[in-house]
């Protein structure tokens, strides 16, 4: 509920602070008052587009502020969806600078004008004669049935299965498509499959290849030098191994008598025992080495498909090849498997399916049980207020379509007249019919449900005393389990409320001011009276706005 609103440099409003209760509470004034205005600065608080002619005083920026009690309004999980925080006692506030900016804030933290959107319709529903929009949508009226048929668990189950089925029925499409692209493609992924599976891709084989590909290819000239290194170390007469072997002996005579000597006589032994081993590898890789004309076309062979396959794929090593070919297995099980994926997606689409039919139909009978209810609840609250040949027909047919809300199709048709044709509500019913029929509609929903504060703005134009005291006590019921308020002009609504607000015009300084104040007891009497008879009041007037008042 709306418990304080604060309005700074708004319009005609200098500063204004009001607090208000619970139960009914009256809004009054002349015509061009005001009372649109404040209805206006109520209305930035939820959500509505600023611009600078709000502003009172150009220079200055205008600031509006309402604090809501929401703590009876389950919005928790609202509140943790678009990421505010979360108070009993909610602050709403909206800035606009001087420079035309506009700012939000729910309680302190700055927020998006479509997230205050959404939250404003959770707490305020301002209703006007002009206003019946909402009344003649589908998606209103199948909230009225729900709640009477208390679908508020099946809604929530088949909104949340609808969700599964919608995720379910993408991931078919997805499946589909990609076989259907994959079907064009699973014919060249094979080809290059199979290229890659026959080439038998090692890892590190280029290199090794590479290598041996280089030995085979130069056998000769690789035997050639292996013959002279042989011939330089093992000769008889000059060879290295000999001549090491003499400097040996000659530096063993000097090891005795320095540690000088002794190391570099250790040196040459060790150099010399190097030598030998080269030698005798030398000798080893001299007689291993043999030309293998085959074995070398099979090498280069296996490289020119290596290289190939590189370029074509356009990699530079044998690895990236593999990866290559792991992602074309994958693609090519893919495609051949996807007839068991696409059949086993659409058993569960089928099984989702039986789940929402089976909901559906649950909501779909709670529905049309109450029906006569509604029917008979809103014919009689509107032979009340002046409509005794209303009648509705309301009628749900179950469709084969998964609808947000069930599978149901709605006809909600209205006849003002006895031996009138029915047609639909925004066709049939005047304005001031709709808006009774709507204060009808919501003073059902009242019983049922938790709705947020509302406001009726002059919906009461136009009725006579005795359908406006009718809808009084209409609007006094609905205040006992909400907020309501009521801008009216009629004083036999006026003294129902338990609180009383005034809006009035005052020129302070030769500049004309819109402010608000609540009434006391002897102060209602007065306006009331005055609505009664006028500025100039008579006795009978006081006499029967006391009378109304008591």
């Amino acid at each position: 509920m709306l418990t304080a609103l604060s309005i700074k440099n708004y319009a005609l409003i200098d500063e204004l602070q009001v607090e208000f209760n619970d139960g009914f509470s009256i809004i009054t004034g002349e015509t061009g008052a005001g009372k649109s205005i404040l209805l206006g600065g109520l209305s930035l608080i939820l959500g509505k587009r600023a611009d600078l002619s709000s502003l009172k005083d150009t220079s200055k920026k205008c600031i509006i502020e309402a604090v809501f009690n929401v703590a009876n309004y389950d919005l928790k999980d609202f509140f943790e969806a678009e990421d505010f925080d979360y108070e009993a006692q909610t602050i709403i506030r909206r800035e606009i600078l001087p420079s035309g900016k506009s700012r939000a804030f729910v309680n302190d933290s700055p927020v998006k004008l479509s997230s205050l959107q959404l939250l404003g319709i959770r707490l305020i529903d301002i209703h006007s004669q002009h206003q019946t929009l909402e009344l003649t949508s589908d998606e209103f009226q199948f909230q009225v049935i729900d709640a009477l048929a208390g679908n508020t668990s099946e809604l929530e189950e088949y909104q949340q299965e609808l969700k599964a089925h919608k995720v379910l029925k993408k991931e078919l499409k997805s499946l589909l498509e990609f076989q259907a692209e994959a079907i064009k493609e699973h014919d060249y992924n094979a080809f290059l499959l199979n290229e890659l599976v026959e080439a038998n891709l090692v890892d590190g084989e280029l290199e090794q290849l590479e290598i041996e590909y280089e030995s085979l290819n130069n056998v000769e000239s690789i035997k050639d030098t292996l013959s002279e290194a042989y011939q330089l170390l093992g000769e008889e007469q000059i060879g290295v191994l000999t001549i090491m072997t003499s400097l040996k002996s000659s530096l063993s005579k000097l090891a005795s008598f320095s540690p000088a000597y002794e190391e570099l006589y250790n040196r040459v032994n060790s150099s010399l025992i190097e030598l030998d081993d080269v030698f005798s590898e030398v000798d080893e890789l001299q007689g291993n080495l043999e030309a293998d004309p085959a074995r070398l076309e099979t090498v280069d062979a296996k490289l020119r498909v290596l290289h190939n396959l590189m370029q074509k794929h356009v990699v530079d090593n044998v690895a990236d090849l593999i990866e290559i070919k792991t992602q074309l297995e994958e693609k090519v099980s893919v495609t051949e498997n996807l007839d068991d994926s696409i059949q086993k997606k659409q058993q569960e689409i089928e099984a989702k399916e039986a789940q929402l039919n089976a909901i559906a139909e649950k909501i779909h009978k709670k529905r049309i049980k109450v029906v006569p209810e509604l029917k008979l609840q809103l014919e009689d609250i509107l032979t009340g207020l002046g409509m005794p040949n209303a009648q509705f027909q309301i009628e749900l047919i179950l469709e084969e379509a998964f609808y947000v809300n069930g599978k149901d199709s709605l006809s909600f048709l209205f006849s003002a007249n006895k031996g009138g044709s029915y047609n639909e509500l925004k066709k049939a019913a005047s304005g001031g019919e709709l808006s009774r029929i709507m204060l009808a509609i919501k003073s059902i929903l009242a019983k049922y449900i938790q709705l947020p504060t509302i406001m009726f703005d002059e919906i009461d134009t136009g009725v006579s005393g005795e359908i406006s005291n009718k809808m009084g006590d209409i609007m006094l019921e609905m205040s006992k389990t909400m907020q309501v308020f009521s801008i009216t002009h009629l004083p036999q609504i006026a003294a129902k409320g338990h609180s009383h607000f005034k809006v009035y015009k005052e020129d302070v300084d030769e500049v004309t001011r819109t402010n608000l104040v609540k009434l006391n007891h002897d102060e209602r009497i007065v306006e009331i009276a005055q609505m009664l008879g006028g500025v100039e009041m008579s006795s009978s007037a006081i006499a029967h706005a006391k009378e109304l008042l008591n």
